[in-house]
């Protein structure tokens, strides 16, 4: 078994809490999907968000799901540079699996996918 990381990345229209829960939450749950995960399997999370989204922790919102209570996940604001993607949430999962790099699925969605074309075009 490995430890493999699983990037994972979404666009809100506002700065609002709402949204931003909504949105992490489809992300991570889609990203669950995809990569047919289970909580305990999961190492850890790092979340980042640009520096224009201030209104929700968005760890926060993926606490509230089943199974993810003793989930390490931490939040960390985005490298602000000129001219990249605005309100984006940003994922990195780290779990325990038996996949292979090439099998791991990446989730890109809304405006995001303009980060990772190559990995978009499943998503």
């Amino acid at each position: 078994m490995s430890v493999r990381g699983i990037r994972g990345a979404i666009t809100v229209e506002a700065n609002e809490g709402r949204l931003i829960a909504d949105a992490t939450l489809a992300m991570t749950a889609d990203l669950m999907k995809q990569n047919e995960l289970d909580p305990a399997d999961i190492c850890s999370v790092l979340i980042t968000v640009t520096n224009d989204l201030d209104e929700a922790f968005p760890a926060q919102a993926i606490r509230q799901l089943p199974g993810w209570e003793l989930v390490p996940l931490m939040c960390a604001l985005e490298v602000p540079v000129k001219g990249s993607l605005e309100k984006c949430i940003r994922l990195m999962v780290l779990v325990n699996t038996d996949k292979t790099q090439q099998e791991i699925r990446h989730v890109y969605l809304g405006g995001a996918r303009v980060l990772r074309p190559d990995l978009s075009k499943a998503n």
